[in-house]
């Protein structure tokens, strides 16, 4: 793998990829694969040399931080009471990988056979994706050949992989309050559940985690490191893409043949003789799409930029999960709150993670899960918890000083869509960015239901030795109004979006790429991200994406051969 500091003006590789993060990481080890085949992967960030990046915890640091950090803001929205929010995404190698939450989780069989009806190809039902999340997976639970609990033809075997790049462990650590949680859930009707990842997520459970050996195990240690010395990869850090370079072809389509790229000071030229590759995320790919003159006319128009291709859904249905903060204050109980408020806990924690590799310096963000039914009327289990042994008023804000745990609850399903779009045609500008989030009514509904369950899970038996009391929202307020006002009040995005450059089928006007992530209208130009979902997971979307972008190089080198 090769990071030159200087280059032609004008240089040419087979592919091109944009993006350095979880999909690009991935496709850049799979597309190199053929010495025969040079492929240069653009990453805008810094290489992942930050140690904060590998230490569990240390999303902390990261978020909000430019080292790693995009530092986006939302616009302000209206769901939220004129609310703006920090909306973190990765800028290193690793992309979100780097900084995320490190939780392994698939989604529900149904949204990836909703895909497969979305773009009329079966490719992406769930049968047809599951080979290519095991593709990548090495799972702890197979270290030994075989399910420790049920034996080689488990269905857990079925379900997941082994000796992949990607690896899966069970988290380092327990709290009594979250065990007393998880009883409490049980107790309110989920049942317990030993695999969120086999089709169907319903149940409380904790969550597994993408760590190798308590440090965080991003896509640049799985799948670049590996390919480190192909000499047909080039890496380039800290290369900003200004747009895409589109030329017509004798047919009278316009093909994608290459970028203009900010490096080391320098504006390039690089040229690719097969395929560029969008990986940029669900924020970047639209707005490098726009600014090269592909998305709504009239948006393009208005900023300056040459209409090259019309294609009014870049940048638009916009879909993320947003977590509702539910704190409860506790007696008798250890929480992080009290144990990193004192220099003595500091120091247990940091002694702990030296000699083990363990306790709260090698926790995610949520460890304790749950997915059940905002109420008997949903087919499926439509809410996901996220529970931490916590609380604090936002990523980054100082733990409170009082004992409390915190119950995030999100919709799996939102309603409510927004868009992303450029505010000029210059690339240093960041887009705006509008998730809409709590616009429908449905979706405010399920909101205070949501708060509503939480409520009733707390005051189950298991967790009465604590005397929990509900500090936000708070108990005064009851009405689905009041609640919904108050969501809007205390909920933040749990870093979820998707959507933004959809596929679809030919005839849906604002479908971006086709079912083989091929953009429309344009020749050797493919969108490999979170963006490509036409409808959101009903869990974390990191997993996902790798998904999509395994089954998206097989195609790319089918391509090639044919």
């Amino acid at each position: 793998m090769t990071s030159r500091a200087s280059y032609r003006a004008a240089d040419s590789f087979d592919y091109i990829i944009v993006g350095g993060g979880s999909a690009g990481c991935l496709l850049a080890n799979r597309l190199s694969r053929d010495p025969a085949m040079r492929v240069l992967l653009l990453e805008a960030g810094r290489k992942d040399d930050y140690h904060w990046i590998h230490i569990p915890v240390g999303y902390l640091y990261c978020i909000g931080n430019p080292r790693t950090d995009w530092l986006y803001k939302t616009e302000p929205d209206a769901g939220l009471n004129g609310r703006s929010l920090r909306y973190p995404r990765g800028k290193t190698l690793g992309g979100c990988s780097s900084i995320n939450g490190m939780i392994y989780m698939r989604g529900q069989a149904r949204d990836f056979d909703g895909w497969a009806a979305a773009t009329g190809d079966n490719a992406w039902s769930w049968q047809n994706c599951l080979p290519d999340f095991k593709a990548h997976e090495d799972h702890y639970r197979l270290d030994n050949g075989a399910d420790p609990k049920t034996g080689g033809n488990s269905r857990f075997s079925d379900m997941h992989a082994h000796g992949g790049e990607w690896r899966i462990e069970k988290q380092r650590l327990k709290w009594d309050i979250l065990e007393s949680f998880a009883e409490a859930a049980v107790e309110a009707g989920i049942p317990r559940s030993d695999d969120f990842n086999s089709g169907d997520n319903e149940g409380v459970g904790y969550f597994e985690v993408n760590q190798r050996s308590g440090w965080r195990w991003n896509t640049s240690k799985a799948f670049l490191r590996p390919a480190k010395n192909r000499p047909n990869l080039t890496v380039w850090t800290q290369a900003h893409v200004e747009r895409l370079i589109l030329e017509a072809e004798a047919s009278g389509r316009k093909r994608c043949a290459g970028l203009v790229v900010q490096r080391q000071g320098q504006r390039a030229e690089v040229r690719a003789r097969r395929e560029v590759i969008l990986s940029a995320g669900a924020i970047g790919s639209p707005q490098i799409l726009q600014l090269s003159g592909i998305g709504p006319g009239s948006l393009l128009k208005r900023h300056g930029v040459e209409v090259a291709h019309d294609l009014p859904g870049v940048g638009e249905n916009l879909q993320d999960h947003l977590q509702i903060r539910a704190v409860f204050k506790v007696g008798n109980a250890k929480t992080l709150n009290t144990l990193a408020n004192s220099l003595l806990g500091k120091a247990m924690i940091g002694l702990e993670y030296v000699l083990k590799r363990s306790g709260p310096m090698s926790m995610s963000p949520s460890q304790l899960g749950a997915f059940t039914r905002s109420d008997d009327s949903q087919a499926h289990a439509n809410l996901e918890y996220h529970v931490q042994p916590l609380s604090l008023d936002s990523f980054g804000e100082p733990l409170h000083n009082v004992p409390a745990f915190t119950a995030s609850v999100c919709n799996l399903n939102p309603t409510s869509v927004g868009s992303v779009r450029i505010r000029s045609d210059k690339a240093v500008d960041a887009p705006a960015i509008a998730p809409n989030y709590l616009s429908t009514e449905e979706d405010r509904r399920i909101a205070a239901e949501s708060l509503r369950q939480v409520r009733s899970i707390v005051s189950q038996p298991a967790l009465a030795k604590y005397q929990p009391e509900e500090w936000k929202p708070g108990l005064q307020f009851q009405s689905d109004e009041e609640l919904a006002r108050l969501a809007g009040d205390i909920a933040n995005t749990i870093f979820h979006p998707v959507g933004t450059t959809k596929m679809g089928h030919d005839d849906d006007p604002m479908a971006v790429v086709d079912s083989r992530l091929r953009v429309r209208g344009i020749e050797g130009l493919r969108v490999v991200d979170a963006g490509i979902m036409p409808k959101i997971t009903s869990g974390n979307t990191n997993a996902p994406t790798l998904m999509i972008a395994e089954k998206a190089a097989g195609w790319i080198v089918a391509d090639r051969r044919a």
